[in-house]
């Protein structure tokens, strides 16, 4: 039974219904591999995949949660206004201090308490959501310029900024958050040997290797024993092998340069989770099914109006992380911050398969879309390319995105 089950599901039928996913990552590889020779291959170096993180983290945290919003045939355009907001009051609660750790907590409920503020309104009243958060996009940018004063907020000291910019190998050897760039070269020489290299990047690579393979035997064996069809062996061995490949290879970078960065763990945190939540969890199911037909899951018992309202307190939970890991790497809360924030969470989903028509789209999938968004702004800037550039290739990949997918999902008879 379990033989027939496995042989039973054709390769050329899961890689042409996953065509989209795929895609991505070839797109993100031929990415850095045209800028390559552009940079000079800067963009392969250690310092650079470190600084991707630093510069471009806050966007997968933000798509972490727009890519439920759209699911549910939603959208949030106020998550740049609420990140400068938000992010001006942890920097002036910080400045009383109460410690990183409070100031953390503090600003995710914050985050939650305006994400329920305006998900009321979409839920319940069923205001639209392109309309309340619209109207937070206002109202955010307006109290951020009076909280602030229109003048930069600036913390008493580098360490708000360690969330953001810092290490754990620096943590452990005693190593500043700003060191200097004579250090930084230092760390950064090709000549150096294995154990010249930092060990926690290699450690937690490892670990999750581990992880990944143990979850993804465990998973294929559950589904084979209840009859469900599953990848052939050797399909399936390849994907394990370059997703741990991958993941080496990116522990090796980090190894290279400063060691781990923090931020890169509260990313993969936010990102596992919220992948477990759509994947295997009820509310997962649910989400998707509000987005797949609002009236079939309301008729079906499922409290869509709840649904919805959680998901935007999600929303704003996820901007409250973003907030501090964003103001954390300027060090400083600007009056103008979060400026865009919104456009590039909204083009990394799509850009990463979400559905323009809801009900369609996973946290990997705008992960990769993300990836490709600070693949070609880090790209562009070590070509020294102005920002104006980099609004004309977004705009145009966004709209490429968009179009496929409603192209694809014409030919499927879907729309």
């Amino acid at each position: 039974m379990s033989d027939k089950v496995v042989h039973t599901f054709n390769s050329k039928t899961l890689i042409k219904s996953n065509l989209r996913n795929y895609s991505m990552f070839i797109m993100l590889a031929l990415i850095m591999l045209i800028f390559g020779p552009l940079t000079n291959w800067r963009n392969f170096s250690g310092r650079n995949f470190t600084n991707i993180f630093f510069q471009f983290s806050y966007v997968l945290i933000l798509a972490t949660g727009m890519v439920q919003c759209i699911i549910i045939q939603g959208i949030d355009l106020s998550v740049g206004s609420v990140c400068a907001f938000i992010g001006a009051l942890s920097v002036k609660l910080y400045q009383t201090g109460v410690g990183i750790p409070v100031t953390l907590l503090v600003t995710l409920a914050l985050g939650f308490a305006i994400g329920a503020f305006q998900g009321w309104f979409i839920a319940y009243p069923k205001l639209p959501a392109f309309i309340v958060t619209l109207a937070g996009m206002l109202l955010f940018r307006g109290l951020t310029y009076i909280v602030t004063k229109l003048d930069p907020v600036n913390p008493q000291d580098d360490y708000y900024s360690y969330l953001a910019t810092g290490t754990v190998d620096g943590e452990l050897f005693l190593i500043p958050p700003f060191t200097t760039e004579i250090y930084e070269d230092f760390m950064d020489i090709s000549s150096r040997t294995f154990f010249d290299y930092f060990p926690i990047p290699f450690i937690v690579g490892i670990l999750v290797v581990i992880s990944l393979w143990i979850a993804e035997f465990t998973n294929r064996k559950k589904r084979i024993d209840n009859g469900f069809e599953v990848s052939p062996s050797g399909l399936f061995m390849t994907k394990l092998v370059f997703i741990s490949i991958l993941v080496m290879v990116f522990a090796e970078r980090f190894a290279r340069y400063r060691g781990m960065p923090i931020v890169v763990i509260i990313v993969a945190i936010t990102v596992g989770l919220f992948h477990f939540i759509l994947k295997n969890t009820v509310m997962g199911r649910y989400i998707y099914a509000v987005g797949g037909n609002p009236r079939s899951a309301k008729l079906s018992g499922i409290n869509t109006e709840f649904v919805t309202f959680i998901v935007f307190c999600i929303m704003g939970t996820l901007a409250g992380l973003a907030a501090v890991v964003f103001t954390g790497y300027m060090n400083s809360a600007l009056p103008q911050a979060g400026n865009l924030f919104e456009l590039d969470a909204i083009a990394a989903c799509y850009i990463g398969g979400v559905s323009a028509s809801g009900g369609i789209g996973t946290v990997i999938g705008v992960v990769v879309g993300g990836f490709v968004m600070a693949a070609i702004n880090n790209g562009m800037s070590l070509m020294n390319l102005g920002a104006h550039f980099q609004y004309v290739v977004k705009a145009l990949i966004l709209l490429a995105a968009v179009f496929y997918d409603v192209q694809s999902r014409r030919k499927a008879g879907l729309g």
